[in-house]
């Protein structure tokens, strides 16, 4: 087997994998099936694997609506030597870097849990810092009430109080899609790949992976939607749209709040997924929610051909999947 196929074969049965390295997330985010797997072997054991997505020749980055990829590491080969360890995910850090495809251009988001770059720092890349929230145990709601901010408690209140609010769950996927472009078009943007979103909410909740929350007014219209995914033990906040004629209804806080609370039947964990935005990075905070690191390594730039080259490609592939219909 390669090692794609092989790494599809562990993804199946490994649940330390988060949710944006596995095979079925990625078949959905990678146009053209365009990520690959460098592993790592002991004794024809999988330690350690290394995903990328390349979407054009020579150049690795980041898919769309995928927080982190990088290195994953088998926790059976933890060594309770720490600076045995070290060394021994500094080695493997080497092997995956002399063995990445040639390219003149690299992006990646490593998860939390990557705590040592030094090798890639040897090898001329570079790091920058960027910071995710979660809550580390969402299964004691009282709990986890008393820690929400002044302004997430008004909001939640307000919602249900003045607004009336319901929250409902299992929305209709082309009615969250309908919430989500509003969002992009209240602020003048085009929408974010929602074709990308459409294919990652379909399978989610084929798979029992993934729902939608909405919250509806007494007149039946929907203020918020929210889309949330899990894995093994932690859910991860994927996407939320808003109708901006009710932005003032507290509808964000109570909408999320209420998945959280529903979810924690099912994991231990919620993932906000994280966001640098100063306005969304302390609706977040609001929550309570724990800070937590994460490297975004790169190296070299984009030419102005590659530029052009990945905008002609994406263009050929709308054309591909619209033309058809729109014109025959």
């Amino acid at each position: 087997m390669t090692d794609k196929e092989q790494y599809r074969e562990l993804c199946k049965k490994e649940l330390s994998i988060p949710i944006y390295s596995l095979d079925w997330w990625l078949d959905c985010v990678c146009e053209n099936n365009k990520w690959d797997v460098l592993l790592f072997k002991n004794n024809d054991r999988i330690e350690a694997a290394m995903i990328y997505y390349s979407p054009a020749k020579k150049i690795i980055t980041m898919p769309a609506y995928t927080q982190t990829m990088g290195i994953w590491f088998n926790p059976e080969f933890e060594n309770r030597n720490y600076s045995d360890n070290l060394y021994r995910k500094q080695k493997i850090c080497c092997f995956f870097i002399e063995h990445l495809p040639v390219h003149t251009f690299f992006l990646q988001y490593f998860h939390s849990s990557f705590t040592d770059w030094l090798p890639f720092y040897w090898n001329g890349y570079k790091q920058t810092t960027r910071y995710n929230y979660i809550l580390p145990d969402i299964n004691d709601t009282d709990k986890l009430f008393k820690c929400l901010g002044g302004d997430a408690k008004r909001n939640i209140a307000k919602a249900q109080k003045k607004f009336k609010l319901r929250i409902e769950r299992k929305i209709p996927l082309d009615l969250f899609m309908e919430q989500y472009n509003m969002t992009f078009k209240q602020k003048g943007l085009k929408v974010y790949h929602p074709e990308i979103l459409v294919k990652i909410i379909t399978i989610c909740i084929a798979r029992n992976q993934g729902d939608i929350w909405a919250a509806i007014d007494e007149q039946n219209r929907i203020h918020t939607a929210v889309f949330i995914a899990w894995q093994n033990d932690c859910a991860y906040y994927i996407a939320a749209g808003n109708n901006p004629q009710f932005k003032k209804s507290g509808a964000n806080a109570y909408t999320l709040w209420k998945a959280i609370v529903d979810i924690k039947e099912q994991v231990k964990t919620f993932d906000f997924s994280g966001s640098m935005l100063q306005g969304v990075e302390h609706f977040i905070k609001e929550f309570g929610a724990v800070q937590l690191p994460y490297f975004v390594i790169s190296k070299g730039k984009m030419n102005l051909f590659q530029k052009i080259l990945l905008k002609r490609k994406s263009l050929k592939e709308y054309v591909k999947k619209n033309i058809q219909k729109t014109y025959f």
